[in-house]
């Protein structure tokens, strides 16, 4: 009898999350962000605050971006997502795709990030086949949601063809993330290697690397 329990979903993030921070693509985007709202106008003195800012409130610096300048969504992705040398920065993770293949549920991507963009990183870790489908911002759609939004959570409920929120499991390196999805129902885990630093929260799973996810969900694994 085959091992895998449908009825459960394993909802991953991409970004930070699937691969160490400290490969520093969030760094080499923030550049590429600063760079574009230079571009379109803001000034030197104003554009990390700004692009900030609309991080913050938005979700996305790019949904700030949109709504306050009028930028093309579509061409600041391909500039600045687009942009990213992802091919010479992450490479396979034999150890994750190990770890991928031992879980009993499905698996599904759930991302901030836009489709491309998600792809190749999945790709370049050797693990795209292992994914169902992915959850992602398209950029081209008006006012589109994210995370930590409650519709980007009911979308990727919808698009993965689940509806009972306690089969729902997720995986993030955003604390705000996680949260929304403990408050839609779903079993969380954050993953962060500063969750040492992050004070005495235990109200949610916590690792340092998604390699450990089976040590705090050993249920799911075989």
């Amino acid at each position: 009898m085959d091992s895998i329990q449908p009825e459960r979903i394993f909802f991953f993030d991409i970004d930070n999350c699937l691969y160490a921070p400290d490969l520093n693509i969030a760094r080499m985007m923030k550049q590429r962000i600063y760079a574009y709202g230079r571009k379109i106008g803001l000034d030197e003195a104003s554009v990390v605050k700004t692009c900030g800012s609309y991080y913050r409130n938005y979700g996305l610096s790019v949904r700030g971006l949109v709504m306050h300048h009028q930028i093309d969504p579509v061409e600041f992705d391909e500039q600045v997502d687009g942009s990213l040398p992802l091919e010479d920065i992450i490479k396979p993770d034999v150890e994750l795709r190990a770890m991928l293949e031992s879980i009993k549920t499905r698996r599904w991507a759930f991302t901030n990030a836009g489709n491309n963009h998600a792809r190749r990183v999945l790709k370049c870790l050797g693990i795209a086949d292992l994914f169902e489908g992915i959850t992602y911002c398209d950029y081209s759609e008006p006012d589109f949601p994210c995370k930590p939004e409650r519709e980007a959570y009911d979308r990727a409920m919808c698009e993965a063809g689940v509806d009972d929120a306690q089969l729902c499991y997720f995986a993030d390196d955003s604390a705000k993330n996680v949260e929304a999805a403990l408050n839609l129902g779903w079993t969380a885990v954050l993953v962060s290697p500063a969750i040492r630093t992050m004070g005495a929260d235990k109200t949610h799973l916590q690792i340092q690397s998604i390699h450990q996810l089976p040590t705090v969900l050993p249920q799911l694994f075989n």
